[in-house]
């Protein structure tokens, strides 16, 4: 039989030697071998090169020429099934002729190198400007695993791992499979067992003088890998014991026990996102877990919630994997989703779906309310492509229509779903159809049309809602739906909601609604009184954007504290906003409103969004005349509620950080420099990070003091932590000079970390310095090719969205749109991503010409 499938050869399609690794090729190969083994041998004893050793092993089912990939600097000695072959290597893929190979089993042993640096490459090497040290890591999410080693890297060929690492002498490290033994002399070589099939992206270790701390929850013992100057700040047992319990209620959630061998951490300095799930040695960026100040709650759930994420992953992506990155979402919506359900039931402190609503609605729908918006599921030709499918339609929408699906099944029904679709992919790779099909078995009902609807379908509906009484008494609420942009197509989506009435006094009324047509008239009980506001997603089940009727503006407007349910008036407050964004209420207005109701809001979630957006309002949406006329009020308003005891800490301190964005008058930035003499600030000491922020302010607006504070502040935060927060500040000089030099050492700075980076964009494109980034915005543009080549998987967005949001002008926003129609060529995924980021740029040309003239 192997036999005759080897005379059966499949075509090479010359366009699969290309960059990347293309749909077309990954196709090929996934029908010509199967069980593949990398036993991988790596030395990275050398500052800024590792040598390697890899065998690969697989057996072969279809005939023709071979294809791998690699683009590390060098290529060495090749040998396939013990004897040397010419493999012809382009420096994107390796070529070894079919008649190297034979059918079945197969072994072929490659010598190469790999690029260890501070960003770019494989492996990360980050320096510790406290002690010296050196730390390596590697990153080869969504496939950098080619730059580390020749592989066949796409997700669906999945393969056990073993690995044997060299490390300098003194060094520790941690890796996918369990610890086999170690040999120590001049230098440390670990060898690791096996690993359970996992794909490429997920191969990983860290190298480093790591401190380890180990501890034993249950029967489970977790070691946590620190950097050593940091050791003591880290909250292990905190951090342990999070990862133990999440592990455990997942593997009773799942009906299934963790899939593979073993679980460590590592906390990762510079990482430049928020973790990394692979198996046996998650990833979790440093600085966002160990806390250089008095955390507020929203930190402190935001690193639960991450941690929950990135062991929800251990299931939903390393056990069963998405078959091509197409279907990003299975494993980035679902963890994100999972994640809710389990702080739902482990953190009842978290209030996990007010949580849940905040941290991924109104990001989702800021972009699937745009002209770049894509469907759930992103069709996708090649991986040089992938970084573009991540962002908030796969993490933030799609756990919201997840959301939607479970109440629209029940929790039983989802869960056995979820259950069935683990048992019958396990350790191997699945669709959105496979999910599909095994909840709507479970559910016995047909998701197809579902799925063609959230999954396919791009757009999101815009639901507006209409409140009359009749001659007879009786209240009647229509509900109308729309698509929030045309690309969507006019065919209404099915949303299921929660409408809820709310009088002026008594108890509200909640009606559930499920809409399949453009428009539902809902009409009340006879005797119902005239509501003081009505709301059609309370609960947040539906993913739809809601449209407040002016009658529940106008009482909201006024009373929105009194709402007693805290998650309630977070969504009132969103949709308030969202009114702000489609220019039917005037910024100043959502100003004025939160003026009246934060110096009795307690909820520090709430506080915290409700005045970021303030201060988003107060530097983009207003007219220079309404800044300078609301400016000062505003200033002593945060400035009292930053100062004010009787507050939680978590409320005084986003007071403290809206001040900080928005201090402009002379007074106010005396105020926040006076601080940076005293030894708290809203009730907490102050130190890192916020000593910075207002460091960095006072250099943005050019106060007096500001290069002193600077210089001053650099001497005092000496640790690396500091020399970043510094690099960051110096962004924010108002300085034609430095702003060239800084857009210079983006691309041409090898040493520069992509994590320092992307941190000082936001300081780069200060919205008071728009004269003097404008000049670099069609620049920025014409960067993207080499950033997606070049930069991880986040880099991209942060890049466009800070050189957008640091603009207000019609001027441009017309640089944009000449940029795209001199580009018309552009690749599709680029031209999306630039639509993305420009639609807060268009609303907020659209809002300051709206409101420009009108004073509250």
């Amino acid at each position: 039989m192997l036999a005759l499938l080897a005379v059966f050869a499949l075509p090479i399609d010359t366009s699969a030697l290309g960059p990347g690794v293309s749909h077309a090729l990954a196709t090929r190969r996934a029908a010509q071998i199967s069980g593949v083994r990398y036993a991988l041998t790596l030395d990275v004893t050398r500052h800024d090169t590792a040598s390697g050793h890899v065998v690969v092993r697989f057996t072969r089912r279809a005939g023709g020429d071979l294809i791998l990939d690699f683009r590390g600097p060098r290529i060495g000695d090749a040998r396939a099934n013990g004897r040397p072959v010419r493999a012809v290597a382009n420096g994107a893929h390796i070529r070894i002729p079919a008649s190297a190979l034979v059918a079945g089993a197969n072994v072929l042993e490659f010598d190469f190198a790999s690029t260890i640096a501070p960003a770019g490459s494989s492996i990360i090497r980050f320096h510790d400007a406290t002690d010296g040290a050196d730390y390596l890591y590697t990153l080869l999410v969504p496939a950098d695993a080619n730059a580390l080693f020749p592989c066949f890297d796409q997700p669906d060929l999945k393969a056990r791992v073993t690995l044997a690492l060299t490390v300098p002498r003194g060094w520790t490290a941690v890796a996918n499979g369990a610890l086999a033994d170690s040999t120590a002399g001049a230098t440390t070589t670990f060898r690791y067992r096996e690993t359970e099939p996992i794909s490429t992206y997920l191969i990983a270790f860290a190298a480093g003088p790591w401190t380890k701390i180990e501890r034993t929850v249950g029967s489970r013992t977790i070691a946590l890998y620190v950097r050593a100057s940091r050791a003591r700040e880290a909250e292990a047992d905190t951090l342990i014991g999070l990862n133990a319990r999440a592990l455990e209620w997942l593997g009773r959630y799942f009906a299934r026990p963790f899939p593979f061998a073993k679980f460590d951490v590592v906390l990762a300095p510079a990482f430049p996102f928020g973790g990394m799930e692979h198996p046996g040695a998650v990833f979790y960026n440093e600085e966002s877990f160990i806390f250089r100040e008095r955390p507020t709650l929203s930190q402190r759930i935001g690193r639960e919630s991450t941690i929950f994420h990135e062991v929800a992953h251990q299931w939903f992506g390393d056990f069963v994997t998405m078959r091509w990155f197409d279907d990003l979402w299975l494993k980035e919506g679902f963890a994100t989703y999972i994640a809710a359900k389990m702080q739902a039931e482990l953190d009842s402190g978290a209030h996990a779906w007010k949580t849940f609503y905040l941290r991924n609605k109104p990001a989702a729908y800021a972009v699937d309310a745009s002209d770049g918006t894509t469907p759930v599921w992103q069709a996708l030709g090649n991986l040089d492509q992938a970084k573009s499918n991540y962002g908030a339609i796969v993490y933030n929408k799609a756990p919201g229509v997840l959301k939607q699906l479970n109440s629209l099944v029940g929790d039983k029904a989802f869960r056995a779903g979820l259950r069935d679709y683990l048992v019958r992919h396990a350790y191997g790779n699945a669709t959105w159809r496979d999910l599909l099909d095994a909840v709507g078995r479970a559910a016995h009902r047909d998701l197809g049309e579902w799925g063609r609807q959230y999954i396919q379908r791009p757009g999101m509906p815009v639901i507006s809602q209409d409140v009359a009484r009749q001659a007879n008494g009786v209240v009647a609420i229509t509900l109308r739906q729309r698509a929030a942009r045309p690309l969507s197509g006019t065919a209404p989506w099915p949303v299921k909601l929660q409408l809820v009435v709310w009088p002026a006094s008594g108890a509200p009324v909640h009606l559930a609604a499920e809409l399949t047509e453009s428009v539902k008239r809902i009409t009340m009980p006879a005797g119902t009184p005239a509501p003081a506001f009505v709301f059609a997603n309370a609960g947040d089940d539906g993913y739809a954007l809601v449209m407040l009727d002016t009658a529940s503006v106008t009482w909201l407007e006024l009373h929105i504290g009194e709402v007693g349910d805290d998650f309630l008036r977070a969504m009132l407050w969103g949709s308030m906003w969202d009114l702000v964004r489609e220019a039917r209420l005037a910024p100043s207005r959502y100003i004025a409103m939160a003026a009246r109701a934060m110096p009795a809001e307690r909820d520090e979630q709430l506080a915290s969004g409700v005045l970021s957006r303030v201060s988003r309002a107060t530097e983009t949406l207003l007219s220079d005349a309404q800044r300078d006329s609301m400016l000062g009020g505003l200033e002593r308003a945060l400035a009292a509620g930053a100062a004010d005891s009787s507050r939680v800490f978590g409320v005084r301190k986003a007071h403290l950080d809206a001040l900080i964005t928005v201090a402009t008058s002379p007074a106010a930035l005396s105020g926040l420099d006076s601080l940076l003499d005293r030894a708290t600030a809203a009730g907490a000491p102050l130190r890192a990070p916020t000593r910075w922020a207002i460091v960095t302010a006072l250099v943005e607006r050019n106060y007096t003091t500001a290069e002193r504070r600077l210089d001053a502040e650099t001497v005092r935060d000496s640790t690396t932590e500091g020399k970043r927060r510094a690099f960051v500040a110096g962004a924010a000089r108002p300085s034609a000079a430095v702003k060239a030099d800084y857009f210079r050492r983006y691309f041409g700075d090898t040493e520069l970390n992509e994590d320092w980076a992307t941190a000082s964009l936001r300081a780069f494109n200060a919205p008071r310095q728009s004269p003097l980034t404008m000049p670099y915005l069609a620049p920025a543009l014409d960067t993207l090719g080499w950033i997606q080549k070049n930069r991880r998987i986040f880099f991209l967005g942060s890049w466009l969205g800070a050189f957008m949001d640091g603009q207000t002008s019609g001027e441009a926003q017309a640089i944009v749109a000449k940029w795209l129609a001199r580009h018309p060529t552009a690749p599709r995924d680029l031209r999306e991503k630039i639509l993305q980021a420009e639609d807060d740029l268009r609303r907020a040309v659209r809002v300051r010409k709206r409101f420009a003239d009108i004073q509250d």
